[in-house]
């Protein structure tokens, strides 16, 4: 009944709501000129009316396409074409620095860092191997634009692929919004049984009233994430593999531990945040402002792992084939609170939320004598609040959480205070605590495989993080974080019969992220850009593995031609981490496991690309990794799965 009440409450509110106006950007936001193409006509403006016909707009320019985040941050459209850009085309569409991609398009990643900057509260669905392209809340942006506004992305995949991200929104009238896109790939990959195919759907939309005291916005998310599993090369195939011989170039000759197995990831997401101004701001400066905010979100997901046939590779099975592993995840959320924002007092919220979770399998397990159920479910009462002011040039903001009922304990605190000096120089520094539940499959796990079945009472993970910022246009930007986590918890194989398991860390670990990017000019038309990461884990149990150095260097040149119509780069990007015990993966439970037997890492890689712009497209050619055949075969993205 539930879902039934929530379903027609969000597809009434789809039907009334969309993007909110906000305030201009400042100067600081500004396209930089040396990208904007001549001649745009984003850039000078249109005279042309839209498709809706009450509605012309004689001035419509670039920066009046609003993007406005979940938390109401707004930017605009980017047409320009600058490295940053470069670094995010492709799949995830943001960058990947601290990732490292699977030999296949829309396959996992391997982390090269960790951040635990968190206000989170509950425990997250499992799989996470498969949750970098799933969309939460928070990648979920509104719109406001005066025209209607089109983005396609498209780009080739491995062998037999294709990605493609269709965007489209438009404003029927002042006060509505909305808009529909469509992500999708489908690759066939270079090694047996590695096919991926996924989409992602979602549908935005926004409101707000004439008299601007009620804003509304509200997005459906549907997505689906398929991948063929193959559990990596064999053990006696890795040989052939790194020994560069002619005859295994060809990747799919080379053995892999099954070919029958395929795992996916499934969602769907009814969400809304509104808000009413009791007390209206007149403008950006007045005294007080007063307003009532409601979300309610639902959200319904499951992972599902099938095989034809059993496999050594996971241990004993219950039965010798058509295998089958379904967990499924319910999550209800509603929350209520009150934001007064006064001049002297600053900005301060507070908000009631309800949770109903609902997570598990058909039907109990009994192994060896031991009892398994099949149900985590429950009800989470929570308190959160956030403050933020600025004083003196001083940015000031805080956030807090709490679960006053429920099963689960949880509780978070954010802190955040920055200054800026001038245009060239602003610092900051931050302080986070977070403790919350393990992730569900970590409590509760039950599969057709024997050694995956498990219920455990882990105690919270609790992770305290201070770190410092520098921001200078002539140092470039520099970030370091310290961060200590106790109770933390990980698969690992367990020694007895070397497969994976569950465990919790008695010990706290101790680790060091410091990174500096920066961009060098030379030339007039050359550019070096420097992203460099050094980290130090202090961990005695050795089970929280990052290298110690990661490196990415972009040497290069831009160029206007024909009479300033095309916009050029080109260039040379080199990649570089040190050797550490890198994370196994298993495909079974979609997670990465510890593992110390061998280290990976220490291969360079040299990708050449060149990139132009012509009025408002975009083109990019790629040739990724070129350098692989005079480097060596010794590049894995986890043990016995290659690198691409």
């Amino acid at each position: 009944m539930r879902k039934i009440i929530l379903s027609v409450f969000l597809i009434f509110c789809v039907n009334l709501v969309v993007a909110q106006v906000l305030q201009p950007l400042d100067s600081n936001r500004n396209i930089d000129d040396r990208n904007r193409p001549y001649g745009d006509s984003l850039s000078r403006g249109s005279t042309e009316s839209t498709s809706i016909k009450d509605i012309k707009n004689y001035d419509a320019k670039i920066e009046q396409y609003l993007v406005i985040s979940h938390k109401n941050d707004t930017t605009y459209v980017d047409t320009t074409l600058t490295i940053q850009k470069e670094y995010k085309f492709n799949y995830l569409r943001r960058d990947n620095f601290e990732l490292l991609p699977f030999s296949n398009v829309g396959q996992s990643y391997n982390a090269l860092s960790y951040n635990y900057k968190k206000d989170e509260l509950m425990p997250l669905f499992g799989a996470r191997a498969r949750h970098y392209n799933y969309m939460e809340i928070e990648d979920i942006n509104y719109y406001h634009v005066p025209t209607p506004f089109t983005e396609l992305y498209y780009k080739t995949a491995f062998k037999q692929g294709h990605q493609l991200d269709a965007f489209f929104t438009v404003n029927t009238s002042p006060q509505f919004n909305f808009s529909i896109a469509y992500k999708g790939i489908r690759s066939l990959g270079k090694y047996q049984n590695i096919l991926t195919s996924t989409g992602n759907f979602r549908f935005t939309s926004s409101y707000k009233t004439e008299n601007q005291r009620y804003f509304a916005n509200a997005h459906i998310v549907m997505q689906d994430l398929m991948n063929q599993e193959n559990g990596g090369i064999q053990d006696d195939n890795v040989p052939y593999f790194e020994s560069g011989n002619p005859e295994f170039l060809d990747r799919g000759v080379l053995a892999v531990n099954f070919e029958d197995a395929e795992n996916m990831l499934k969602g769907k997401r009814f969400h809304l945040d509104h808000h009413y101004y009791i007390i209206k701001p007149t403008d950006s400066l007045a005294k007080n402002a007063l307003r009532v905010n409601h979300i309610i979100s639902f959200e319904d997901k499951y992972y599902e792992y099938n095989q034809k046939k059993e496999s050594a590779y996971f241990g004993d099975s219950f039965q010798p084939e058509g295998l089958r592993d379904r967990v499924t995840l319910e999550n209800f959320y509603s929350e209520l609170g009150l934001n007064y924002r006064n001049n002297i007092i600053g900005d301060v919220e507070i908000n009631l939320g309800y949770s109903n979770y609902n997570y598990g399998y058909d039907k109990v397990t009994i192994i060896n004598s031991q009892y398994i159920t099949n149900r985590l479910k429950g009800d989470i009462v929570s308190v959160n609040g956030s403050y933020n002011k600025t004083i003196n040039g001083f940015q000031l903001d805080a956030k807090a959480g709490l679960n006053v009922v429920g099963d689960f304990d949880g509780n978070y605190l954010l802190g955040n205070a920055s200054y800026k000096l001038n245009d060239n120089l602003e610092f900051g520094a931050h302080v986070s605590h977070n403790s919350k539940a393990p992730n569900y499959n970590f409590q509760l796990y039950q599969s057709v495989y024997k050694n995956y079945n498990w219920q455990n009472s882990f105690k919270n993970t609790k992770t305290q993080q201070v770190g410092f910022h520098v921001q200078s246009k002539l140092f470039g930007t520099a970030t370091v974080d310290f961060t200590n986590i106790n109770d933390y918890t990980y698969y690992m194989k367990d020694g007895v019969d070397d497969l994976v398991k569950p465990f919790q860390a008695g010990a706290s670990i101790n680790y060091v992220k410091l990174k500096w990017e920066k961009g060098f000019n030379f030339f007039r038309k050359f550019t070096l850009y420097n992203t460099i990461m050094y980290q130090n884990v202090q961990d005695d149990g050795m089970i929280f593995n990052l290298p110690e150095l990661t490196t990415r260097n972009t040497l290069v040149y831009s160029n206007r031609f024909f009479k300033n119509a095309l916009f050029l780069q080109t260039g040379i990007t080199f990649s570089y981490f040190t050797n550490y015990r890198m994370d196994g993966y298993d495909p079974l439970l979609a997670e990465f496991y510890v593992q110390n037997d061998r280290e990976y890492g220490n291969f360079p890689r040299f990708d050449f690309f060149v990139n132009a712009k012509i009025s408002q497209m975009r083109i990019y050619l790629k040739a990724e990794h070129f350098n692989s055949a005079w480097t060596g075969y010794n590049f894995y993205s986890a043990p016995n799965h290659p690198y691409r």
